[in-house]
């Protein structure tokens, strides 16, 4: 998402919003373009932090693993980023 697609989106959401997702919304309107990339690149991170011990040298990654892990560093590759990020599934 470009940063003139993220403040229409931002200023303007279209009308079929869901509900849940409000909370992204005033975080985004709260932290501008820059600042919510940075919050969702702090998700991502603490994400991968959890599964740090995975990549331990006393413990073998499964497959899984190592696609969760790889698929959470492409986070900011997504077409959508920051707005329209598509989680992976912790296995």
């Amino acid at each position: 998402m470009t940063l003139s697609s993220f403040q229409t989106y931002i200023d303007s959401p279209p009308s079929d919003f869901p509900l849940a997702e409000q909370p992204r919304l005033i975080k985004a309107q709260e932290l501008g373009y820059d600042g919510f990339c940075e919050y969702v690149r702090d998700k991502r991170n603490n994400l991968l932090a959890e599964t740090d011990w995975w990549a331990l040298s006393d413990h073998t990654a499964t497959a899984e693993q190592t696609t969760y892990r790889q698929a959470l560093r492409d986070v900011p590759a997504q077409s959508g980023f920051p707005d329209t990020v598509t989680w992976p599934t912790k296995p």
